[in-house]
């Protein structure tokens, strides 16, 4: 049984009127901005990996930018740290809900994909893991793990092992409905050094959706700060707390109002906030942060949206005179769409030499970010 339980009956609503009014319309001329952008979809992109390093800091774990875009393009200069694998997990996961149509990650298909998704899932999830990593494996065109044969196989043969994985998936979707839960032996299996055996997390989680339910006719910006907190206090998940804050960001988008062209940055806002007041014991103080948060989200994000409209605009002059087979158009979008650019990514994407891959960006004037000789990295400055 859950040792706590969340108590709405004293909700500070007086206190939170005018925070939650000033990041909703905060949130919506953002949202506004990037729907009408013509770099929308590089600012997108963008904000993905800015909040998944954030998701981090706010954990207390540091990785850096620079290391998280060059581990998602496959071109790592250091064996990749336990952290970076987990913000790689953040990143995919913002990727997959906002892929999605508004309501599918706070739905029960949804929420039981992002669960499977992460090692510290539930252990009525453990079970199916490989299937849904098969089927993402076949959708992005193939995972880190796949053989020679996997590599090689004609398109019909991948269509095929895509059908088997949604089958499959299926299946285990439709077994797991006829479950009523976890058995004792099956939560014994679990490794007890890295779970707690007695954290029901299956518990947790209905706790947490009866929040929602709770909270169902407040308005969106309130509902995402009580599931926020309400999944904080309940921990309703052992290893990955950044999962709760994910889902607050697909309740504003589901409501359609304030963010319907993108998903918040909630960490990345939280983490302007001082951790004292985020981790508050008194409710109404950590509410308070929240709403704070997410105002000072939509305020980096107008911000940074900004700096990129002005640097296309800087980069596009430099167009002017050039063939039409010149490269410099292609690189220009490949580095709005990414925070750096490596000579690795830039050789791949734009299928040039690598010595033309320095050339270009040199002519773009791009600056360098890592500092280094060798495995630089460039962006906008």
């Amino acid at each position: 049984m859950i040792s706590m339980r969340y108590d709405l009956t004293k909700l500070p609503i007086q206190r939170l009127l005018r925070p939650i009014s000033d990041a909703g319309i905060a949130l919506a001329r953002l949202d506004e901005r990037i729907a009408r952008s013509a770099v929308g979809e590089g600012f997108l992109e963008r904000l993905h990996f800015a909040d998944a390093c954030a998701s981090l800091w706010i954990d207390g774990e540091l990785v850096h930018l620079e290391d998280l875009v060059l581990h998602d393009a496959g071109h790592d200069i250091r064996t990749p740290t336990h952290e970076l694998t987990i913000a790689r997990d953040v990143l995919r996961c913002r990727r997959r809900v906002a892929a999605q149509p508004p309501g599918w990650a706070l739905s029960l298909d949804g929420l039981r994909t992002l669960r499977q998704g992460w090692p510290a899932a539930s252990v009525r999830a453990d079970s199916h893991v490989a299937v849904g990593a098969t089927a993402d494996a076949v959708s992005v065109g193939g995972g880190e793990g796949e053989d020679a044969s996997a590599q090689n196989c004609s398109p019909f043969d991948a269509e095929l092992a895509a059908i088997d994985a949604l089958l499959a998936r299926s299946d285990a979707v439709i077994e797991e409905a006829r479950r009523d839960g976890p058995t004792k032996s099956t939560r014994a299996e679990r490794d007890p050094l890295l779970y707690d055996l007695d954290w029901d997390e299956g518990e947790r989680l209905e706790e947490w959706r009866g929040v929602l339910q709770q909270v169902a006719d407040l308005p969106a910006v309130l509902q995402a700060i009580v599931a926020l907190d309400a999944w904080n206090e309940l921990a309703v998940l052992q290893h990955a707390p950044w999962l709760g804050r994910l889902l607050a960001a697909s309740i504003l988008r589901q409501a359609g109002i304030t963010t319907a062209a993108h998903l918040a940055a909630v960490n990345l806002g939280l983490k302007s906030t001082p951790v004292d007041r985020r981790r508050h014991r008194d409710r109404e103080i950590r509410l308070l942060a929240i709403a704070r948060g997410l105002i000072a989200a939509a305020e980096l994000g107008l911000k940074e949206h900004d700096r990129l409209a002005l640097a296309r605009q800087m980069m596009e002059r430099k167009l002017s005179g050039r063939r039409t087979s010149s490269k410099l158009p292609e690189l220009i979008e490949l580095v709005m769409a990414r925070p750096l650019v490596s000579a690795g990514m830039v050789t791949k994407t734009l299928e040039v030499t690598p010595q033309a891959a320095r050339r270009i960006v040199g002519e773009l004037g791009l600056r360098e970010m890592t500092g280094r000789g060798r495995f630089r990295a460039w962006g906008i400055i």
